[in-house]
């Protein structure tokens, strides 16, 4: 709570108590917000109102109040990180995507609800690889990755092994095996995720969460366009895991648009290339045919006089 907002509190305070017909009440509304020497700061305020960050009698603040007062990484210090690592500049076309990925994702994992899974990881790297797969260098695409990991303190490895355990077990399943598994039913790292996520109020959803789930419709060979994947993700979420679903849609509709975009990109790129090298066959071809009119001026005999 900042200054500003325990200011207002205090306001609303005082307004309440001047409209309390009961002086009981009005006597219990009162607030005495000065400090010794009469002034009124935020010390003082915060001794009126009794308030202790993170000692709330709440279960949230029973089960992260520990964490009051605890250091975060700034979205700005995060993207410092990542540059740091990175070492180089990322291409023009892909700076903004490669902003907002760093800064969601610190976003995501900074938040004391989260918990990584193997359905979130599968969701990361899903995002991952549409973004980076047409990057101009392949190996500047996975230094991407990697200096991401970094930067939010994740363990690369450890992340993209539980993506292929996904992706490995989603193989060959079908789409009643993934409701089942997402139901909690069996014995299974999809089942153990959905029953850790039932069990647990305070569960956070986040996109890369979604993103995985859309993982698991490519890999079992479900149509992947987004009025069809809409619906099985509205179901996943709302009936399968008891989850509200809302944002999950929204994010499987803004995934199913950035892929159009980046298909389309890549498609004009594809096509630059194309006459970039029809071009280059026909500036070619144009000199070979100089170069071959030139040795035949040569090699004609010269006129006897």
């Amino acid at each position: 709570m900042n200054f500003r907002q325990i200011v207002l509190l205090v306001a609303l305070a005082s307004a309440a108590n001047a409209f309390a017909p009961n002086p009981a009440i009005r006597s219990g509304l009162k607030l005495n917000v000065a400090s010794e020497s009469g002034e009124i700061t935020e010390e003082s305020i915060m001794k009126s109102l009794n308030y202790e960050p993170g000692k709330a009698k709440t279960e949230f603040a029973n089960k992260f109040g520990h964490l009051a007062g605890k250091e975060v990484k700034t979205v700005g210090e995060a993207f410092a990180d990542f540059t740091a690592e990175l070492g180089f500049s990322v291409n023009a076309l892909y700076k903004n995507s490669i902003t907002d990925l760093v800064g969601t994702t610190h976003l995501i994992v900074a938040n004391a609800r989260f918990q990584k899974d193997p359905i979130w990881s599968a969701g990361l790297l899903l995002s991952l690889d549409l973004l980076l797969k047409n990057y101009p260098e392949k190996d500047v695409g996975e230094e991407i990755a990697s200096a991401l990991f970094k930067a939010i303190g994740l363990d690369e490895a450890e992340v993209r092994a539980e993506a292929k355990q996904v992706s490995d077990w989603a193989e060959g399943k079908t789409k009643a095996d993934i409701e089942a598994a997402l139901s909690g039913e069996g014995d299974n790292l999809i089942a153990d995720t959905a029953r850790a996520a039932k069990s647990d109020e305070f569960w956070m959803y986040s996109r890369y969460f979604g993103l995985g789930l859309l993982k698991m419709m490519d890999i079992a060979g479900l149509e992947m366009e987004k009025d069809e994947a809409y619906p099985i993700m509205e179901d996943w979420m709302k009936n399968k895991l008891g989850k509200s679903y809302l944002t999950a849609c929204s994010d499987s509709d803004l995934y199913f648009r950035v892929k159009d975009k980046l298909d389309m990109m890549e498609t004009m790129m594809k096509e630059i290339e194309i006459r970039e090298k029809k071009r280059m066959a026909e500036r070619l071809e144009a000199k070979a045919e100089a170069a071959i009119k030139a040795a035949e001026m040569e090699a004609e005999p010269a006129p006897v006089n």
